[in-house]
């Protein structure tokens, strides 16, 4: 599960032809709403095939986070300071609040941290590479320092261009997690009747 939300949070909005980390943190956090589209590739050990999902994603400045796979099964999961929630199969919704399960709250907030691209916690938590690839291309790869990201990640490698495009998770039992993003948009910069629903108590 925190694959999912690691993978939906980092989603971030556009860069120029040259880029610093610190020009990337001013403009993850410029942007009050972010929708996708995503094809998640799952390589897991001992398997032949790996896993396939797709679905859409959509981020809100300060609502949270809202995942949706659509194939190869319904699952929805609503992420935001206070709860999360996930449905599967039109099954009823299972809640997750914040006092209930406090350590995977601040593990949230360091998710939060790094969809700001928040250069400060990054170095505490992370080895950075960060490199201007030219042509507007960039990518960034994470190596957790300590626990608890380092008992679930070895390595977090994104990349894009006008967008993130891609994210790569090696994690610790050396399962690989890579996703694809597609139709990021950024308009209109307000959630409609719709979207806020989503996000409703």
């Amino acid at each position: 599960m925190l694959k999912y939300l690691l993978s939906a949070l980092l989603l971030w909005s556009s860069v120029s032809s040259a880029v610093t980390l610190t020009e990337l943190q001013q403009r993850f956090t410029s942007q009050p709403v972010i929708r996708a589209d995503f094809v998640q590739t799952r390589t897991i050990a001992g398997m032949a095939q790996p896993l396939i999902s797709r679905g859409e994603l959509l981020v809100a400045q300060p609502q949270g986070l809202w995942w949706h796979q659509r194939t190869p099964f319904a699952m929805t999961l609503l992420l935001d300071d206070k709860r999360m929630v996930q449905t599967l199969n039109g099954q009823p919704p299972q809640t997750v609040t914040a006092e209930a399960n406090p350590q995977m709250f601040q593990f949230n907030h360091l998710l939060r941290a790094l969809f700001e691209a928040d250069e400060r916690v990054l170095r505490e938590n992370f080895t950075i590479d960060f490199q201007d690839k030219g042509n507007a291309r960039w990518s960034l790869a994470l190596t957790p320092k300590s626990a608890p990201l380092n008992k679930i990640f070895r390595r977090i490698d994104l990349s894009g261009e006008t967008f993130l495009e891609r994210i790569d998770l090696n994690d610790a039992q050396d399962d690989r997690t890579h996703i694809e993003l597609s139709n990021t948009r950024t308009q209109p910069p307000q959630l409609s009747a719709e979207e806020r629903a989503r996000f409703a108590p």
